[in-house]
């Protein structure tokens, strides 16, 4: 299995993100691997990417899937690509684990 996109940060976690806008649904789609090896948790938004329209979009479909605030989620990096860092700030162990078992809800069945 290749590692979780996510590491500890002073503040609680950082994350790679892989966003798709206009994806036709809000949805978190699970982790992929990148040509380069490395990993990333992949989001679709419906918003177009205009405006910081589908940055909202994704800062508030992370929040409300983990559980923490709008505010605790905060776009380090990419914001103008589809590879993006975010902090989610809180206690780390607890956001691993929230983020872990929203990995583990979008798991492939097989192929």
């Amino acid at each position: 299995m290749s590692p979780l996109p996510w590491r500890p940060a002073s503040d609680g976690l950082t994350v790679a993100l892989r966003v798709t806008p206009r994806g036709g649904r809000d949805a978190i789609d699970g982790i992929e691997t990148l040509s380069d090896g490395r990993s990333v948790l992949k989001l679709r938004v419906r918003a177009v990417a205009d405006g910081g329209e589908a940055n909202r979009a994704v800062t508030e479909l992370l929040a409300k899937a983990i559980g923490v605030t709008k505010a605790a989620v905060r776009i380090t990096s990419g914001a103008t690509a589809r590879l993006k860092q975010v902090t989610l700030t809180g206690d780390a162990s607890r956001l691993d684990q929230a983020l872990r078992d929203l990995v583990a809800a979008h798991k492939p069945t097989g192929k």
